[in-house]
């Protein structure tokens, strides 16, 4: 009887796959908001009279929002459910977006991206726990894959669709109407809340999730401040310093290093960025397959993206053979993405994985606050080479802190 009542309760492959595609959705309007306003920061600097350190603020006002709050709506999606906190995030940020559109007043514009932070905050919570629990466990390293590689096109989407819009009106409009956007999948998300299962809805632990914590009774904020949990923080930490140093200072330190053309140096982060998806998409399909031992796969990536990174660091190699290193990088770097959710969510007892997402995913706050100020002085004063070598450290580093958790949820 309790095999067919579990069989009954395991998600079908088309409710699967339309719920994959709505949350996925969800994420990929997250991340366009994200990089909707950078392409209008040389119009901004008119419109409020302020200088780019002012508009580099309210992006930082974004993320620290962001960062504090989205552990305390971690405990708010396991405690009152997933759906309608997604659906309010949406619609909040949509709001947000809209307004400053509307409103253009600098002391406006750093409230309403305040605002947006705490909507922001919604996703990764409210996401992991709705896929958990509308996904056969089979299938969630893929589900997990398509939901990370959706937010990738997101970023990629955003730029140009900003500025294609301002092509055919003004830039108030086009980020009004890049707002709709957002309202629209949040109407997406509530017209699909029947296939949209929260984990009070199944009430199944699923594939042995959080079997080592659900053992000890650890919940709340003890099982967030316990080593495993913490470890992973640390993990997305690392993780988030290294992107930064590839994304965001390669092209600058390559430039310096090299003497190349902004446009050869662009040239080989964007080899590193068209592999990222494609690894992602790749890492799902393992992630399916190795079960218990994701902590091992993803060490190994690690181990390619630092040698790979190092390898830049330490020979005088040509473009383009930094550009191979950095597209084996890109892919590696995305194949670590599906393992490492999976990881996360075998340590999260039932009812907890909002919370544990939304505390491990603080790593990435954290890392997108700290790690541009310390690679840009680092660029500033030091030879621009300690770049890569950071880069490749913190993949080193990070090896430690996904091997402990690793272990410890294999501990019956």
């Amino acid at each position: 009887m309790a095999a067919t009542i579990e069989a009954t309760a395991t998600p079908g492959r088309r409710d699967s796959v339309r719920a994959v595609t709505v949350v996925s959705t969800a994420h990929f309007a997250s991340h366009f908001y994200m990089l909707l306003l950078p392409p209008l920061f040389p119009l901004l600097r008119e419109v409020y009279g302020v200088g780019y350190t002012e508009l580099g603020l309210a992006i930082s006002v974004f993320s620290i929002v962001t960062a504090c709050t989205q552990v305390p709506v971690g405990f708010v999606v396991d405690r009152f459910g997933a759906r309608r906190i997604l659906i309010a995030g949406l619609l909040l940020e949509a709001a947000a977006f809209a307004l400053i559109g509307l409103i253009p007043v600098y002391g406006a514009f750093l409230a309403l991206m305040a605002v947006a932070g705490l909507a922001n905050a919604v996703y990764h919570p409210a996401d992991y726990s709705l896929l958990n629990a509308s996904v056969d466990p089979r299938r969630m390293g893929r589900a997990f894959s398509f939901h990370t590689a959706a937010g990738m096109l997101g970023n990629a989407v955003a730029p140009v669709t900003m500025v294609f819009l301002m092509t055919l009106t003004d830039w108030r409009t086009a980020l009004v109407l890049c707002a709709t956007f957002g309202a629209l999948v949040g109407l997406l998300v509530a017209l699909n809340t029947r296939t949209l299962r929260d984990r009070s809805d199944s009430g199944t632990a699923g594939d042995g999730s959080g079997a080592g914590h659900a053992a000890s009774g650890a919940t709340g904020l003890r099982l967030l401040l316990s080593l495993p949990i913490l470890l992973g923080l640390l993990f997305f930490f690392g993780i988030s310093v290294s992107q930064h140093g590839i994304q965001s200072f390669s092209v600058s330190a390559l430039h310096a290093i090299h003497d190349a053309p902004l446009s050869e140096a662009t040239t080989v982060l964007t080899a590193y960025l068209f592999a990222s998806p494609i690894g992602v998409l790749a890492g799902g399909w393992v992630a399916d397959r190795i079960r218990r031992r994701h902590d091992v796969f993803a060490a190994l990536c690690f181990v390619v993206t630092a040698g790979c990174i190092g390898a830049v660091a330490a020979f005088p190699l040509p473009l383009a053979a930094i550009g191979a290193l950095f597209a084996v990088t890109g892919l590696f770097a995305g194949m670590v993405s599906p393992s490492r959710d999976m990881l996360i969510r075998s340590m999260s007892p039932p009812g907890e994985i909002a919370k544990v997402f939304g505390f491990v995913s603080v790593g990435f706050n954290l890392g997108g606050i700290a790690a541009p100020a310390m690679f840009g002085f680092l660029l500033d004063r030091s030879d621009p080479g300690i770049v890569f070598w950071v880069v490749a450290g913190a993949s080193l580093v990070t090896i430690l802190t996904v091997m402990t958790t690793g272990r410890a949820r294999r501990r019956p």
